[in-house]
């Protein structure tokens, strides 16, 4: 079952509401309804390096993984099961990558900022272009962006898509993400415009679309630093995605103090990029089991601050990584690890040349995959379920290649991964025990299809906007 994607919106006469009832919004993603490598009673993934990333079970040079429905059933060499195989020679077998931190809805507008810094992006994107969205765009945005995700080898995400313009475009939203078949945290955030309704449709939308738990999409709240918010965020019972950027914007991470003198921080709490902080104030977030979520590249390029890894690590917070905004950087783990990776050490390089003595030690490899792992599950409240190749949690996980040019010959698991990888080596990702990527494919995707529904929403956001229409103009910002 293979369909073309079906443009939606006034060129195609089908109206906001009925795009969000039809069935052709339902099929828009072609054939993602009905894959081809269908879910499997068991399946055995057999003979690949796999690291598990729980200390009890350990890591091996050649293991098989069982899964049964959507749980790990084993883990250990030498399993025999009657079970549907996938050979996972010269691959690493591991945990799917989580991003605790991304804005989805931008997808159609990748790249077009590459130069720019905060003041650009909150003029022409958070601005000009977010007031201008439509529901479908709303969709697309996520629809194409949680796609991006799981190519990449990303089984789990937080979308924080501040595009909440009307209840419907929230509805589009977590449509777009059920559709894909990720793993998400819908943190519901701000809108713009008249229809907006945030944070007032949190409980709607709550009842309405995440009465069960066990859905692989949950909700929780994208907030400012606001007692009311965070009041509202822990009646419903949902988890405080919060951005924090200090320095010159006035709204950092001493607001965020303000707030914990009322007793208000706590391990509910997901503080994301808490740049420009004192070490005091990264303290006071680890003593109230408080969570961090560092976007490194974004933060250096768009002057957020200096990155908080030294910071984080100095107090004994364990990090989570994440993309952000995908109009500036590439949306993927690879560039996550490798960014903080290379940082933490030139920062710490930088102090041992000048002769500082009793230095913080050097990240290894091993950590910044168990940052870009367990750590996004932690952050996000779900390491009872996911983050580690354990039994009893679902089977979110990832097979890496390491037979292609960039890891041959292969020689150490974690150093591939952070030092020589980037999404070339993703070769299959598994997500609650169903195969969504195969063989480096999108398992029953028409990106085609999908490639003209995105081009329909980037032209019609384009124009509105009048950004030049060359692709060698339309990059924003001359900086």
């Amino acid at each position: 079952m293979r369909q073309h994607v079906k443009r939606v919106g006034a060129a195609t006469g089908i109206s906001r509401r009925d795009f969000m009832t039809s069935a052709t919004a339902s099929l828009a993603i072609g054939a993602l309804a009905c894959p081809s490598f269908a879910q499997q009673p068991r399946t055995l993934i057999k003979g690949g390096v796999v690291l598990s990333f729980d200390r009890n079970i350990g890591d091996f040079e050649n293991a098989d993984v069982l899964i049964e429905g959507s749980k790990i059933a084993a883990v250990r060499p030498n399993i025999s099961a009657d079970a549907a195989v996938i050979d996972a020679s010269n691959t690493i077998v591991l945990p799917g990558f989580i991003d605790s931190h991304h804005h989805f809805y931008q997808s159609a507008l990748r790249n077009v900022l590459p130069n720019g810094v905060l003041a650009d992006y909150f003029r022409d994107i958070s601005g000009a272009a977010t007031s201008e969205y439509r529901v479908e765009d709303a969709y697309v945005g996520n629809l194409i962006g949680a796609l991006r995700s799981i190519d990449a080898g990303i089984t789990t995400v937080t979308d924080l898509s501040q595009v909440s313009n009307t209840p419907e475009h929230s509805d589009a939203l977590i449509k777009g993400l059920k559709d894909s078949g990720i793993r998400a945290v819908y943190a519901y955030s701000r809108g713009s415009g008249p229809g907006a309704k945030y944070p007032g449709d949190a409980e709607r939308i709550l009842k309405q679309h995440f009465a069960s738990a066990d859905h692989l999409v949950t909700m929780a709240l994208g907030t400012a630093i606001n007692k009311e918010q965070w009041l509202l965020a822990r009646r419903l019972g949902l988890r405080i995605f919060t951005h924090v950027v200090g320095g010159n914007r006035g709204i950092g991470p001493e607001d965020v103090m303000k707030l914990g003198v009322e007793g208000l921080m706590g391990g509910d709490n997901v503080y994301i990029h808490f740049t420009n902080a004192t070490n005091e104030q990264m303290r006071r977030v680890k003593d109230t089991g408080g969570w961090l979520s560092i976007a490194c590249p974004i933060e250096m390029a768009m002057r957020h601050g200096m990155p908080p890894i030294q910071q984080a690590l100095d107090v004994g917070i364990r990090p989570s990584l994440s993309s952000d905004v995908e109009t500036t950087m590439a949306a993927d783990m690879f560039t996550q690890m490798r960014s903080v990776f290379t940082l933490q050490r030139a920062l710490v390089n930088e102090r041992s040349i000048k002769g500082e003595k009793e230095l913080p030690p050097l990240l290894a490899s091993r950590d910044v995959v168990e940052f870009a792992t367990l750590q996004g599950a932690r952050a996000n409240g779900m390491e009872a379920k996911i983050g580690t190749l354990t039994p009893g949690k679902e089977a979110d996980l990832v097979l890496l290649r390491t037979d292609l040019p960039n890891t041959l010959p292969f020689n150490s698991a974690y150093g591939a991964i952070v030092t020589a990888m980037d999404t070339s080596n993703v070769d299959t990702v598994m997500i609650a025990g169903k195969v969504v990527k195969r063989a480096g494919r999108l398992v029953g995707v028409d990106l085609a299809g999908i490639s003209r529904q995105a081009a329909a929403s980037r032209d019609y956001l384009v124009g509105k906007l009048a950004w030049p229409r060359s692709v060698i103009d339309r990059t924003r910002s001359g900086h």
